[in-house]
């Protein structure tokens, strides 16, 4: 799965190096929501500098923690090892879930907090600063906001 996440991160550029543009939204440039994961980059994609790293157990305890049932789950994994002991939507990748009730007024405050692992899989000494597109109505925070490798295969949090 680790080329999964690769090719997730590799561009949020069209074709043309324009933003992705929102055909439902009038051409206007795209959220991270109406373009999924942005335009893919194989050439970047076979280079990503970083890799979120997630296991098969991983996606199932996902698909556990959003209530599929032990059928769908076998019939996705095409086996019947798993368990969903330690089911989870906090998927160690470079998206992410969270729920919220409709209910909630803009007065009410919902903290979320994610953490993620990457693996520096480009140069010994590397540095990458965080970027993000909020949501309009959610304040968003990334700490720590860069992170600096030493090694290659080196693990960092943030």
């Amino acid at each position: 799965m680790l080329f999964g996440s690769a090719m997730m991160t590799t561009n949020a550029l069209d074709n043309t190096d324009d933003t992705i543009k929102d055909i439902g939204d009038n051409y206007r440039a795209s959220s991270p929501l109406a373009m999924g994961v942005g335009h893919v980059n194989l050439n970047n994609a076979l280079e990503p500098g970083l890799i979120y790293d997630a296991n098969a157990e991983d996606y199932v305890n996902l698909l556990c923690s959003l209530n599929y049932t032990m059928k769908q789950i076998q019939t996705i994994t095409r086996t019947s090892t798993y368990n969903c002991l330690n089911s989870s939507s906090d998927l160690n990748y470079p998206s992410f879930i969270a729920f919220f009730n409709e209910n909630v007024t803009s007065s009410d405050t919902k903290i979320v907090k994610f953490q993620r692992t990457v693996t520096n899989v480009g140069g010994d000494t590397s540095t990458y600063t965080i970027t993000l597109t909020p949501l309009d109505g959610f304040k968003v925070t990334v700490m720590p906001d860069t992170l600096k490798f030493t090694e290659k295969n080196q693990k960092l949090n943030y």
